[in-house]
């Protein structure tokens, strides 16, 4: 029998239709605006998904009036990258989503929460199929240094150890954190991102550890951290290198002890997290400066992965670009589009300084742009990314590699404040970024937006 998903959102959403056919369930809709709290209470749903995403009050006051009020049926979030509606959800709901959702992931979530109440329902053999096939499926490649790395990240999988992944900017380093926490045993708890180039040295106790009600002056009531939010999850310290040598020693107490306190609490709590981190900067000339500590170094990389730059698998380029252009079809709902061999012997012949991510943003353009059902040359060659390669120079690779970099960056936020309208805040989200790291790559780049 067909089981009923309630979901609660603004705008209709593609997440519906995602996976109703295969896990057999039936769907209806309410806006936020006509929800009645009260009659929910009675609703016959099986599961309730609460999009709230982009967020609105509605939501909020959803969820907060969920933690007073339980219902019946198990409670799925949807959520922007937003932590204080995080902190939130996870005293209200049963399951929480954060925007980017992968559809691999937020198949798995739906599943597990259904199965819960289908005792007849034999989930278990298909989650594991499951498992193994979306929890490799967005790290695409045949290089063998690249499947040397993806073919140890089962087995990384299956221990608790501290992961250190390194590799330069956009080789997928979180995509990799992502598939270690699917594949393992932790897969059904939160998977909590940390941009850690993004905090302010005076927040960052309070955004990692949380503080209790009174620790200063603003803190009204207790907040939990990022490390609470992880729970027995997964915590992924991205830009590890990033941190400031004072906080340094606050992690490592975190990854010795597994302890940590929050700021005006007298106690201190106990932590089951599992901890990955990367870094896109070469740890051993950090240890050498001394602005990286030897002893957290050694706590974090027990075991180690590294992802080869895009230069140096340049036989993938060409199995990247047409899974891009497929994904894009897809998402779209546009017909598939070809690559122009001219095009193909264009992207491999670039070095790709921001690799992977770079070429997605190239693929992407070409797609939106591009006429007809074919991808031609023309549609990549007016990209700042070649131009800024194709100019002559006799600096040695750091600097000419360090110049391509700073040239693809600023081409990229200068895209993104486009499509936009020069909101930053949205250019942050569809970058992936905190807005705070946003905007100090604008500042970087002397990038301003009109008033």
């Amino acid at each position: 029998m067909s089981r009923l998903v309630l979901f609660i959102e603004s705008v209709s959403s593609p997440l519906r239709e995602e996976c109703a056919g295969e896990l057999d369930f039936v769907s209806e809709h309410i806006q936020w605006s006509s929800l009645d709290l009260e009659r929910l209470r009675d609703h016959r749903a099986d599961l309730v998904v609460a999009v709230a995403a982009p967020r609105c009050s509605s939501a909020e006051n959803f969820l907060r009036w969920l933690v007073k009020n339980p219902i019946g049926p198990p409670t799925l979030a949807v959520l922007p990258p937003d932590n204080d509606l995080i902190q939130l959800a996870a005293e209200a709901v049963d399951d929480f989503i954060v925007e980017p959702i992968h559809s691999g992931e937020w198949h798995h979530r739906v599943a597990r929460l259904l199965a819960n109440d289908s005792p007849d329902n034999n989930m278990a053999t298909t989650q594991e199929r499951e498992t193994r096939e979306f929890g490799l499926a967005e790290l695409v490649g045949n290089h063998p240094a690249f499947l040397r790395t993806i073919e140890q990240i089962p087995l990384v999988a299956r221990n608790d150890s501290p992961v250190l992944i390194t590799g330069e900017t956009g080789t997928g380093k979180e995509l990799c954190a992502r598939a270690i926490h699917r594949l393992s045993a932790r897969s059904d708890l939160p998977f909590i991102p940390v941009d850690c180039s993004a905090f302010p040295e005076h927040l960052f106790e309070t955004e990692m550890f949380g503080h209790a009600r009174g620790a200063f002056t603003d803190a009204h009531r207790d907040q939990m951290g990022l490390v609470a939010l992880a729970g027995s999850g997964t915590l992924f310290l991205d830009e590890v290198d990033a941190l400031p040598i004072a906080f340094q020693s606050k992690l490592l107490r975190l990854l010795q002890e597994h302890t940590y306190r929050p700021i005006g609490s007298e106690r201190f709590v106990k932590a089951e997290v599992k901890i990955i981190s990367a870094c896109n900067q070469n740890l051993n000339d950090l240890l050498r400066e001394r602005r990286f500590r030897l002893d957290l170094f050694f706590r974090l990389n027990v075991l180690q992965l590294h992802l080869v730059p895009l230069r140096e698998r340049r036989s993938d380029i060409s199995i990247l670009a047409r899974y891009f252009v497929s994904r894009l079809s897809a998402e779209s709902g546009t017909p598939p589009k070809a690559l122009a061999p001219a095009v193909v012997q264009k992207l491999r012949e670039y070095d790709w300084p921001g690799n992977v991510r770079e070429l997605y943003n190239v693929i992407q353009r070409a797609f939106i742009f591009s006429q007809g059902k074919q991808i031609q040359l023309s549609d990549v060659c007016d990209l700042p990314v070649f131009n800024a390669s194709s100019k002559p120079s006799s600096d040695n690779f750091r600097d000419a590699r360090a110049r391509a970099l700073e040239a693809f960056e600023r081409a990229y936020i200068e895209e993104k404040l486009r499509e936009t309208g020069g909101n930053i805040t949205r250019a942050s989200r569809l970058a992936g970024k905190d807005r705070r790291a946003f905007g100090r790559l604008m500042k970087r780049h002397n990038i301003r937006t009109n008033p």
